[in-house]
């Protein structure tokens, strides 16, 4: 039964989008906020600057992240509409020599020239352009680009992401504060990896490393600027 039940199961690259600007969002949201609060606090004996630079980080990393997101894969959409517009206009133009070149793909992923002429024109028979989308310029409903979902992926998760050091900076006691959250953000980053490496079918242990190392870098470096401009905030 388990079996049957890991057959029918999704396969992971369906995930791709949503995860991908899930992951980004997350890691970007625990790992700026994290690092802004670890450089005011190098910077600052108060808790107020820390928080309040947290928060400002928080609200303005996820509109930055959702609207970046949004415009990227908004982008990456017109391009698509854009080559389907100029394929319906080349199947309408010049038929045949759309069809020798859905043969062709065919033959080149394996098919005889017989079957793969045969199937180009079942097909295309049966749908011209949604042929030559899918296989000649690699458009498919898993790919197709969806702005409005990488946006909410990326923004809502980001927020989710920032508001863990956020609660940190605002509960944690001051003395230990930048310690407490350079550990508490590996933390989440490492729980964050193993999540994403969970739904995503990789390796845990890999995933972990790569994003504890990467944020060990950008917190440690985050706080080095800080003690390097170590004057008091007051």
């Amino acid at each position: 039964m388990d079996d049957l039940e890991n057959y029918l199961d999704p396969h992971y690259i369906q995930r791709s989008n949503w995860l991908r600007a899930a992951v980004l969002g997350a890691n970007d949201g625990i790992l700026s906020t994290a690092s802004l609060a670890i450089g005011v606090a190098a910077a600052s004996d108060m808790r107020e600057p820390i928080v309040l630079a947290t928060l400002a980080g928080l609200v303005a990393g996820a509109l930055s992240m959702a609207a970046g997101e949004y415009v990227s894969v908004s982008s990456q959409t017109d391009v698509e509409k854009a080559d389907i517009a100029r394929e319906k206009q080349e199947l309408e133009e010049m038929p045949e020599f759309e069809l020798e070149r859905l043969t062709d793909i065919y033959v080149e992923r394996g098919l005889s020239r017989e079957t793969a002429s045969q199937v180009a024109k079942e097909l295309t028979a049966h749908d011209a352009l949604g042929a030559h989308v899918r296989d000649e310029l690699g458009i498919n409903e898993i790919s197709q680009a969806r702005p409005i979902q990488a946006a909410l992926a990326s923004g809502g998760a980001f927020t989710v992401g920032g508001i863990l050091p956020l609660l940190v900076a605002v509960f944690a006691p001051l003395k230990e504060m930048e310690y407490l959250l350079y550990i508490f953000a590996i933390i989440f980053l490492i729980l964050l990896g193993a999540v994403a490496a969970k739904a995503g079918g990789s390796g845990i242990l890999k995933a972990i490393l790569r994003i504890t190392f990467w944020g060990t870098v950008a917190m440690g470096l985050t706080a080095a600027v800080g003690y390097l401009f170590g004057a008091t905030i007051g």
